[in-house]
């Protein structure tokens, strides 16, 4: 079976228990996985390598080397949307990550620049920019960790977004795939999720 590039649907409690449900899934560019563990405050050699289901039977956090990225999957817990975690983390470098809590509605999406937030979404407040009259704008009140430049990067996938997908769909269904591909290059792909040995680990105080 065959789906088009836009169609997440393969996501799915069906094919990901445990996972699909209540995810987070972050990208960090340029560093290793020692550096970006190091970061959360773990030490390395308390870490293990963990197959996807033992990520999700253990609720550890999982990170895998995807090319120039590293990517950090979830399930059940949400380090990659905690400001005081992800801000330090994205030091000199791109994270970009989303969320999503089934129990609750709750869908979440950052893109940082070395501590900036240059894109958001948040749950019961929506997109941080938006297009209007043709043009993207700046949703949220002004606040000083928040770029309030345009992100060109994301114009052409919001407008794909836009016409691709019906008014005021959760970004969870597809959205937030599309933006994570485009700020990072990276497909998320049933494959990658699992055939990839992660490192796993908790951060202290996590749980």
């Amino acid at each position: 079976m065959t789906t088009a590039p836009d169609d997440y649907s393969w996501f799915s409690p069906e094919r990901f228990p445990g996972l699909a449900d209540a995810y987070c899934f972050t990208y960090v560019r340029g560093l290793t996985l020692e550096e970006v563990v190091t970061r959360l405050g773990v030490r390395v050699e308390d870490c293990s390598r963990v197959t996807l289901e033992k990520l999700i039977r253990w609720q550890t956090f999982g990170a895998v080397a995807v090319g120039d990225w590293v990517l950090l999957v979830e399930a059940c817990s949400g380090l990659g949307i905690t400001e005081e975690i992800i801000m330090p983390l994205s030091a000199g470098t791109r994270l970009v990550s989303h969320f999503y809590l089934d129990v609750d509605g709750m869908d979440y999406f950052y893109w940082i620049d070395d501590g900036k937030i240059r894109f958001e979404f948040a749950y019961q407040e929506g997109y941080s920019h938006w297009i209007e009259d043709g043009k993207i704008q700046f949703m949220f009140r002004p606040h000083e960790s928040y770029s309030e430049e345009m992100p060109d990067e994301l114009a052409e996938t919001m407008k794909r977004i836009g016409s691709t997908y019906p008014p005021h769909t959760d970004p969870h269904k597809g959205p937030a795939f599309l933006m994570a591909e485009r700020l990072t290059g990276i497909t998320m792909t049933p494959r990658l999720l699992e055939e990839s040995t992660y490192l796993g680990g908790v951060v202290p105080g996590s749980r």
